[in-house]
């Protein structure tokens, strides 16, 4: 009996591999890209099978996806090491090139420039972790760095070395704070506003602006400053 969803039984220019070198990458959905990473299928499923089982394991959400390891794909059947692992580099590759274009200096001119920014950051983050965008005096991005991470709900933050690391690179003006919510709810906390305000006046002894403290929730965001909280 043949496979449902074999892909010997697409008709060859509906086939990933032939898809894409006929119609582009473009053309192909996320399930097809990922079945011609997973390359061969086993007994009683086809790679794209298996890609479907990825994907639903991951809610049909790539950035979800992002955050299996190798532990969760071996669970997937029909998955072995050699196909994890493929599917890990790629996942990879694609962070760091991410990574990469967050690293250009891009100027921020508003909250959802520093979201795109900053998501690459958190993208594989399972605890809070706060980080800090550090920028010269026409907006551009001088640096983007960490300086805490705690726990699943919370994490502890001194301002003091945020502001030590604005004065080391010499030609910062204004800072961006940000922290993550695993939970996925970008709501601020008390904690979080009386943070904010501690920052926004410590910096204001040194000249140097808080422009907004964004919190990244589960593809989402919370801007201090759209909502007018700073």
């Amino acid at each position: 009996m043949k496979l449902k969803d074999s892909i010997k039984d697409l008709a060859k220019e509906d086939r990933p591999r032939e898809k894409l070198v006929t119609r582009g990458i473009d053309s192909l959905s996320n399930i097809e890209l990922l079945a011609i990473l997973i390359n061969t299928g086993t007994k009683g499923n086809s790679a794209i099978d298996i890609a479907k089982e990825i994907l639903s394991k991951s809610g049909q959400n790539l950035l979800e996806l992002s955050k299996l390891t190798l532990i969760d794909f071996l669970k997937i059947k029909g998955m072995g090491e050699k196909k994890a692992v493929t599917l890990l580099a790629a996942l990879e590759l694609g962070k760091r090139r991410q990574l990469s274009s967050a690293l250009e200096k891009p100027q921020i001119n508003s909250s959802r420039d520093s979201y795109n920014i900053l998501v690459t950051y958190f993208l594989t983050k399972n605890a809070e972790e706060f980080y800090v965008i550090f920028l010269n005096t026409n907006n551009r991005v001088v640096s983007v760095q960490s300086v805490s991470n705690g726990g699943i709900t919370s994490t502890v933050v001194d301002s003091r070395i945020i502001f030590k690391k604005a004065l080391e690179l010499s030609t910062v003006t204004q800072i961006i704070i940000a922290h993550n919510h695993p939970s996925g709810n970008c709501t601020p906390s008390e904690a979080d506003k009386k943070l904010t305000q501690k920052i926004k006046e410590a910096g204001q002894f040194i000249d140097i602006k808080l422009l907004d403290h964004i919190i990244v929730g589960a593809n989402q965001y919370f801007s201090f400053a759209d909502e007018g909280l700073l």
